[in-house]
């Protein structure tokens, strides 16, 4: 059974950083292309980052670019995705997603497992 369970969500200033990670079981990170999205309130779910198996090929959305960083431990078997100089408009929950395939995915049904969530909250 794939579990993939978020952690290191909090609330922090805006211009502040954290460091999302998710740690899998029954799922090798780094066998498969995995992602994050998130979510605000009212609105859609949200590609953030991805990364393909090879490690070599990282997509981010324009929202984020320059500031996240996504990356995985093999040895750990978890994705993290550090965040630096966040933005009020940063404030979602935050999903990690592994899919059964090599490269990058970048909407929803690309996605075969999710974890349930991380809050991240971004004051002014």
């Amino acid at each position: 059974q794939v579990q993939l369970v978020e952690s290191g969500g909090g609330l922090v200033q805006a211009g502040g950083s954290l460091r999302l990670s998710c740690a899998s079981s029954g799922f090798t990170v780094s066998m498969y292309g995995m992602g994050w999205f998130r979510q605000a309130p009212d609105k859609e779910r949200e590609f953030v980052a991805g990364v393909s198996r090879s490690g070599v090929v990282t997509v981010y959305a324009d929202s984020v670019k320059g500031r996240f960083t996504i990356s995985r431990d093999s040895a750990k078997n978890t994705m993290t995705l550090q965040m630096n100089s966040l933005k009020p408009g940063d404030t979602a929950v935050y999903y990690c997603a592994g899919r059964r395939r090599l490269g990058v995915g970048e909407v929803d049904r690309d996605y075969d497992y999710w974890g349930q969530g991380t809050q991240v909250t971004v004051s002014s």
